[in-house]
């Protein structure tokens, strides 16, 4: 199995990063649509959405993207999208503010192995920010890079006085980014079989694919049901 997370080979400017997000507070934060989700305040500024719209903070894979006008604003993080050289889908500044959790929870189709990866940036955090991926502590720090594997459980704990805000990309995988993974150790062969989910995590599967009925969710509960 592949790693739960991972730490990109490179880093970004804390200060460019900390000026472009200064340009974003001035737009508004959205509250994070899944309400049952989290405590406290979970919001959310797009760069790049459905709408193309600030306040669009909507994130479903397969679906048309298109750049906000507030990224026209923020050439660093319009350099740093530039700097990953596939498909980007959503586009976001995600901010936990003090006190506040993000509950265990899965995102459905939101491994590499599913074709997608999804990129952390943190712009704004401390050591009293706790972020989990599969009940390991993932120690993400300022201008560093991450992917982590989030079909897997996965919570945020902020219990410090400061807002967490990261900068995140939602990326479909290609042969680019297939070279970059392999040289940080991923098996890019790999395909998950369901038999090696646990219990828990097959529970919690079961029940993001049962808040959107469909033929195809309805087709994949039931092979996680199966013994």
């Amino acid at each position: 199995m592949n790693p739960s997370s991972s730490k990109l080979p490179i880093s970004f400017s804390i200060d460019k990063l900390q000026n472009d997000l200064i340009i974003c507070e001035k737009d508004l934060w959205t509250p994070h649509f899944n309400t049952n989700r989290y405590e406290g305040n979970w919001t959310s500024v797009s760069l790049r959405s459905q709408s193309g719209l600030t306040n669009d903070i909507m994130s479903f894979a397969n679906q048309e993207y298109k750049n906000t006008s507030l990224l026209d604003r923020c050439h660093y993080f319009k350099e740093i999208m530039d700097w990953f050289q596939c498909e980007k889908e959503a586009v976001r500044l995600l901010r936990l503010d003090p006190k506040s959790e993000i509950k265990e929870h899965v995102d459905n189709d939101t491994s590499y192995e599913d074709g997608f990866f999804r990129i952390h940036i943190p712009i704004i955090t401390n050591s009293d920010v706790f972020f989990y991926v599969d009940k390991k502590l993932v120690p993400m720090k300022m201008g560093e890079c991450w992917y982590a594997n989030f079909q897997l459980p996965h919570s945020v704990e902020n219990k410090s006085n400061e807002p967490r805000i990261h900068f995140t990309l939602d990326c479909i995988r290609n042969e680019w980014s297939d070279e970059l993974f392999a040289k940080m150790g991923f098996d890019i062969q790999y395909s998950p079989n369901k038999n090696e989910y646990s219990d828990e995590m097959k529970q919690q599967i079961i029940a993001e694919l049962s808040r959107n009925p469909s033929e195809t969710s309805a087709k994949l509960i039931a092979a996680l049901q199966e013994k």
